[in-house]
């Protein structure tokens, strides 16, 4: 298993991505993930590329960001119509190492809007879109995606075909149809129908959550490399596995217990501004609780919290009756 993976000038070791999820890939689990090793590329959570241009980089959540966060791709979601040159100026100025644009996104108010998967609707609009992205900057260009509204080999084929003759570097699957939910397992084979097809790296995406389903999605898939979305939240140790048990990576295994790596994530959620720290606590705990049997417990006992003093008094009882 190649231990790298190369894009443009750019190094992935190992190609293990941590996925660019709303409210969870911000600086905090992008440090946590580093400090827990395996990680080889980062993404931001998904950016308006009608807002980002006026977006104050010392005071946006989405945009904060520390020196050790890198190679970091800032995903950018576009409607149809909009100019995406000032947002990608912008992205220059902020010391991005690549572009993501946010094919796959099903989520309704990105519908509406006729960004994420939407935009897909509209074949040309993305040959569009991707043009402008291409000709607007010379940092690798990525695209995330899901398998479409439908199973249809030739015309996902087709697509991505598209996508990498447009210039994009680097295409992200998603094993999933546009609107289907997470608890239907993913379909990584119709992943390495994409492999198969494309002559650019792919990364893997969707129901990952151990070291076995990693395995698994790289036979079943061929791909070049993993994204790692709710399982690197549940588990932010995951990458330092995979990567020591897979590609052979050197990842010490961590000596820090599952409290420990609760509250150090606590302690990075302080570079946020205060009213920016609970909505982010509550969404990492309702995950990361999944390492319990009882974990539900501790996930309702910091939801219900009104601030994150209370939520660390009811985190800290918790761990006192479960030492892991």
């Amino acid at each position: 298993m190649n231990a790298s993976l190369s894009i443009g000038d750019l190094t992935l070791s190992p190609p293990l991505a941590l996925a660019p999820m709303v409210g969870l890939s911000h600086s905090a689990l992008r440090t946590l993930a580093l400090e827990l090793g395996g990680v080889g590329l980062l993404f931001t959570e998904m950016l308006s590329v009608g807002r980002l241009p006026q977006e104050n980089a010392s005071v946006s959540p989405f945009l904060l960001r520390y020196p050790e966060e890198q190679p970091l791709f800032y995903q950018l979601f576009v409607s149809p119509g909009q100019d995406v040159v000032p947002a990608v100026e912008r992205l220059h100025q902020l010391g991005a190492q690549g572009v993501d644009l946010n094919l796959g996104c099903p989520a309704p108010n990105l519908r509406k809007q006729g960004a994420g998967c939407a935009l897909t609707n509209d074949r040309e609009q993305v040959r569009h879109t991707v043009a402008m992205l291409r000709a607007a900057t010379r940092l690798p260009l990525s695209a995330k995606i899901r398998l479409g509204a439908t199973l249809h080999e030739e015309e996902l084929v087709d697509f991505c075909r598209m996508l990498a003759g447009e210039g994009v570097d680097l295409l992200s699957v998603h094993g999933r149809l546009h609107k289907e939910k997470f608890c239907r397992r993913p379909r990584w084979d119709w992943i390495g129908k994409v492999k198969s097809a494309v002559n650019i790296p792919v990364l893997a995406n969707g129901g990952i959550f151990s070291v076995d389903d990693a395995r698994k999605c790289l036979e079943l898939s061929g791909a070049d490399g993993l994204m790692l979305g709710r399982g690197a939240v549940c588990r932010p140790w995951l990458f330092a596995e995979i990567a020591r048990e897979i590609y052979g990576v050197s990842c010490p295994p961590t000596s820090l217990s599952l409290a420990d790596i609760y509250f150090r994530f606590v302690q990075l959620l302080e570079r946020f501004r205060p009213e920016r720290r609970l909505g982010r606590l509550k969404q990492f705990t309702h995950y990361y609780g999944q390492n319990f049997t009882f974990g539900h417990h501790l996930a309702i006992a910091v939801q219900t919290s009104s601030s994150v003093e209370q939520a660390l008094e009811r985190a800290h009882q918790f761990f006192s009756r479960n030492k892991r």
